[in-house]
């Protein structure tokens, strides 16, 4: 199994975590360690990958997978009931010892957030319409911590150099703030290349988080390391993971 620790200066007893596509019994075009079940893999072997994932990292409690649908959705967890189904958002925070948020990404932007005592953790996953609908400013929003007190992390998702978008998408974000403008830079005809951690950044700190850690990692060029759905739309998903073992 393949996974990376978040590399950032959380409190102790935050754990925070993005996998790689290496590892795990997937095969074909998902081939490797793909954690989601929703992309037509065979159920048995995303099964044994999250089996695996829970061994390897030795995870408290198994990860609240979300029915991601690029929106602005956030749960707080533990969820009141069960679910049988995966509860639609985008993102989810805890301020419980022993629960894992997560989210699925391969070209979308995977934040961890932590307090900086580690009494609450989140993760949203920010694709460029979540991203620009607000997803990160609702996460923070439902946070009981204020900003200032917030640690960022951002993962690996598709580069600069590879994001490649039209008219619309700058627009959803520049008519907005016209600070994104140097997000991004002028492609072919009316193509642009857009950087979905630059855009981050800018929201985070527009938010009032000052502490963002992380980035420069790009899922569509290096195909060895990270699944990409516009690399090869048939392909698995990471798994970007934050628990706390702190009590309170």
């Amino acid at each position: 199994m393949g996974a990376v620790p978040a590399d950032w200066p959380a409190p102790p007893g935050v754990h925070a975590f993005q996998t790689l596509r290496s590892g795990g019994v997937s095969g074909g075009s998902y081939a490797g360690f793909n954690l989601a079940s929703h992309c037509g893999d065979d159920p048995a072997a995303v099964a044994a990958n999250r089996r695996l994932l829970r061994t390897e990292l030795q995870l408290p409690s198994d990860p609240v997978w979300l029915d991601q649908v690029h929106g602005t959705t956030v749960l707080t967890l533990p969820l009141s009931s069960p679910a049988v189904e995966p509860p639609q958002a985008d993102a989810c925070w805890t301020a419980t010892p022993g629960i894992v948020c997560a989210v699925l990404t391969a070209d979308c932007l995977p934040v961890l957030f932590c307090a900086d005592d580690g009494s609450v953790v989140a993760a949203a996953h920010a694709g460029w319409r979540g991203l620009a609908a607000g997803v990160l400013e609702a996460t923070i929003a439902a946070l009981p911590v204020a900003p200032q007190r917030l640690l960022a992390w951002l993962g690996a998702a598709i580069g600069p150099q590879a994001f490649e978008v039209g008219p619309e998408v700058r627009a959803a974000f520049v008519n907005q703030d016209p600070q994104a403008a140097a997000a991004f830079r002028g492609g072919e005809g009316d193509r642009w290349f857009g950087d979905l951690q630059a855009l981050a950044r800018l929201r985070l700190q527009q938010a009032g988080v000052i502490r963002i850690h992380g980035g420069g990692q790009c899922t569509y060029r290096d195909a060895q390391r990270y699944y990409s759905f516009r690399r090869e739309p048939r392909c698995g998903r990471m798994a970007t993971l934050i628990w706390s073992d702190r009590q309170r």
